[in-house]
């Protein structure tokens, strides 16, 4: 039996002020961005692995991307969802919907970025130890 990927591999989040972009998301989820450039576009991509699961992406400044609080929302995992939303608020950015239960999937919130952009976190339920093990 063949196994399809994932639908999602790549997402961009459009911005306006790539540096002021790149500077709220690396305090936030305490990473290091990378810049590049792409034709018109400027870019500053999350650390990535190859063959690990889970999509890659980047903050995109360019021809046709423009930040919105509407459009296709961006889920990124995070290991503890109210520290990363108090970062969130220290930063700049606002937290949209607190952190929320999804039952057994683990629990979600919303922020809306300092570009204005709305995107989305997720974290893993609790690995409850094994009782038999």
């Amino acid at each position: 039996m063949s196994l399809q990927p994932n639908p999602a591999n790549w997402f961009e989040i459009p911005v306006a002020d790539l540096e002021r972009a790149r500077h709220f998301y690396e305090a936030v989820f305490e990473v290091e961005l990378t810049l590049s450039e792409m034709g018109p576009n400027k870019m500053a991509s999350f650390p990535m692995e190859m063959g690990r699961a889970g999509s890659a992406g980047a903050l995109i400044v360019g021809p046709g991307c423009e930040p919105s609080i509407a459009g296709t929302r961006v889920y990124l995992h995070v290991p503890d969802i109210e520290s990363v939303l108090a970062r969130i608020e220290d930063s700049g950015g606002k937290t949209r919907l607190p952190k929320s239960s999804i039952g057994h999937h683990g629990f979600m919130a919303h922020f809306e970025d300092c570009e204005g952009n709305g995107v989305g976190l997720h974290q893993a339920p609790q690995q409850r130890p094994d009782a038999c093990a």
